[in-house]
């Protein structure tokens, strides 16, 4: 049975929020709090498995309250934001702060909307149950060098992430320099979210980070994020690599998927291409690893112990897909050692 203690100051979303849950036979709600004074109060009494944490409250805000609690009482959280522009980045300050997960709520009043997010919601909290909180994650203390691959373009790094890969991304694309490859990342996330967290990554890398856009060429020293519902693949022109960008059915439950994008790279770029899979729940990527494996890529794999939820890399090293297994703050440095 999960535990979970529900934080909002809308007693309808409360509401409809406990009984979505508990249609869940997994689900146990053991208390509702109207602000986080008093969900201080009823952690510490009724210790649950998981909070879900709204955003936007009074007296303290939900990112206020999130760091506070991962300092003294660190636990697995999930927010419950709404699909604003500036509810992206607080949702953001959120991952960045320790939160495991985030459900956006429907644009329409919550109880009219309840059935869009009910399969997620409980799905989030599930996984959420599962996960490991960390106080930090480690950065990467240096940035090697990409002097050896600085004249050549065919070359390539596709990265894969769902739960817990926003700061998991930030440590890996961080520590790239400039002149590294062109980076293909598909990381579960709603559309809405996608631009604040690809603006970001840029302003803290140095690689430049962006929207992947259909038709458009690899540039070296770009990072190229997949778009929201929509598959990104890579497809080549004569000497040159370009993304391909299109709507589809969900592959391995998500789109867009990772495991398209990894099977378009083991086909396109074949032994030129680094595949990477991160944090995240489910087996999304697993699949796709392993033809990038068999085409002659190198493949890594981050190790349990840095994991928010050990899903998507578990699966991939059961598969056999997975030359190396590393924690977190080591894998830029292999990715260089591997294309260089």
């Amino acid at each position: 049975m999960i535990r979970v203690l529900i934080v909002d100051d809308s007693a309808t979303a409360r509401h409809i929020l406990r009984e979505i849950l508990e249609s869940d036979p997994r689900m146990h709600v053991v208390g509702l709090a109207a602000d986080a004074y008093i969900a201080r109060d009823m952690i510490v009494e009724l210790k649950p498995d998981v909070v879900c944490l709204d955003v936007e409250m009074p007296r303290m805000d939900g990112v206020t309250f999130l760091q506070k609690l991962m300092l003294h009482y660190p636990m697995p959280v999930v927010m419950v934001s709404s699909l604003t522009r500036s509810s992206a980045k607080i949702t953001l300050d959120a991952l960045e702060s320790g939160a495991v997960d985030y459900v956006a709520k429907p644009h329409s009043h919550i109880y009219d909307g309840k059935d869009e997010i009910k399969e997620e919601l409980i799905q989030k909290v599930a996984n959420a149950s599962l996960a490991k909180v960390q106080k930090k994650i480690p950065q990467s203390k240096s940035r090697p060098n990409f002097s050896s691959l600085a004249e050549t373009t065919h070359k390539v790094i596709a990265i894969g992430a769902s739960t817990g890969g926003t700061e998991a991304l930030k440590v890996v694309l961080g520590g790239l320099p400039k002149n590294s490859p062109a980076v293909l990342v598909v990381q579960h996330m709603p559309q809405n979210f996608l631009e604040s967290f690809a603006l970001r990554l840029n302003q803290l890398c140095d690689i430049d980070v962006k929207i992947a856009r259909n038709g458009e060429f690899l540039q070296m020293g770009t990072a190229y994020i997949a778009q929201g519902s929509k598959h990104m693949v890579l497809r080549r022109s004569g000497a040159s690599y370009f993304i391909e960008i299109g709507l589809g059915q969900k592959v391995s439950g998500h789109c867009p998927s990772v495991d398209v994008l990894f099977n378009s790279v083991a086909k396109v770029a074949g032994s030129n291409a680094v595949g990477v899979i991160l944090t995240g729940m489910g087996s999304d990527g697993a699949k796709g690893l392993m033809h990038m494996h068999e085409s002659g890529a190198k493949t890594i794999a981050q190790s349990e112990e840095s994991c928010v939820v050990f899903g998507m890399p578990k699966e991939a090293i059961r598969l056999g897909s997975v030359d190396t297994i590393l924690p977190l703050a080591e894998i830029t440095q292999m990715i260089v050692k591997m294309l260089s």
